[in-house]
């Protein structure tokens, strides 16, 4: 049986491929588990300095892999164990903390749907690059469940909470363009081009000032939840990181040499 997600890491890149394209890439236990461990290596490993997170096949995620979660459901009923749902505390809450709270930036490559918990594992990302082809859709109240993987926090501050609610009680499919108009996508290319796209634009990552782009991450995140006040200083603090390393030393001696500048991530 192939592995449900596949990890590689090459020149500062991690490239995480969930790889069930026969269920389109439906997260059984296995491939949360494996998802969840892929995220957390490439979170924790200095060596990775950038991730790219795409998938094989004709989708992107389709969410919960309802054929295994309908076994477990009864089998909770019949023990009286109430367990399946904890998948959200052991599984889908951990991903997306290590996607969202990872100091390098991540790419989504999305290549086809990206439904429930699928859509989470996108938004999560720093920068999505969608195929023209590919759809989004919330999908959990149409399974009569509440949003989880972060959807009611990351949805509502990429298209507002009043279209965010709006998607979240009337799921439907939204295409690639619309996805672009509301701010889902940050950029739409035909499909045939999606991998190289994604690639490249992760691999330029992956060679840029990662001090700094941890630094945008945190002050990004550090906003969310913050007062303007709190914020600037927060920024005053990040600043005075990011001028004191090295990334920053080699940036400001290429723009005088009027060069490239080659970083070191550090």
């Amino acid at each position: 049986m192939a592995d449900a997600v596949l990890y590689e890491v090459s020149d500062g890149l991690a490239t995480i491929t969930l790889n069930r394209p026969d269920a389109m890439n439906a997260m059984n236990i296995e491939a949360k588990v494996a998802l969840r461990e892929a995220a957390r290596s490439a979170a924790a490993d200095p060596a990775v300095r950038a991730v790219l997170l795409t998938a094989t096949g004709r989708a992107f995620c389709v969410g919960q892999d309802l054929k295994e979660h309908v076994g477990l459901l009864a089998a909770d009923r019949e023990s009286g164990s109430g367990q399946t749902m904890s998948t959200v505390r052991e599984h889908y809450n951990p991903i997306v903390r290590a996607l969202t709270g990872m100091p390098k930036p991540v790419v989504a490559g999305v290549n086809g749907v990206a439904a429930g918990a699928g859509l989470g594992f996108a938004l999560a990302a720093d920068h999505r690059i969608v195929a023209d082809t590919a759809s989004f859709n919330t999908s959990f109240a149409g399974v009569a469940l509440t949003a989880d993987s972060g959807v009611s926090w990351t949805l509502s501050r990429v298209i507002g909470p009043s279209r965010a609610a709006d998607l979240l009680l009337f799921p439907r499919s939204i295409k690639a363009a619309e996805a672009h108009d509301l701010g889902i996508a940050n950029r739409v290319v035909p499909a045939a081009d999606l991998a190289e796209e994604a690639l490249k634009t992760a691999r330029a990552l992956a060679q840029g000032p990662t001090l700094a782009y941890a630094s945008i991450k945190e002050s990004l995140a550090f906003a969310a939840g913050h007062t303007l006040d709190e914020t600037l200083d927060k920024e005053d603090e990040l600043q005075t990181g990011a001028g004191a390393s090295e990334d920053h030393a080699i940036a400001v001696q290429a723009f005088l040499d009027k060069a490239a500048p080659k970083y070191l991530g550090r």
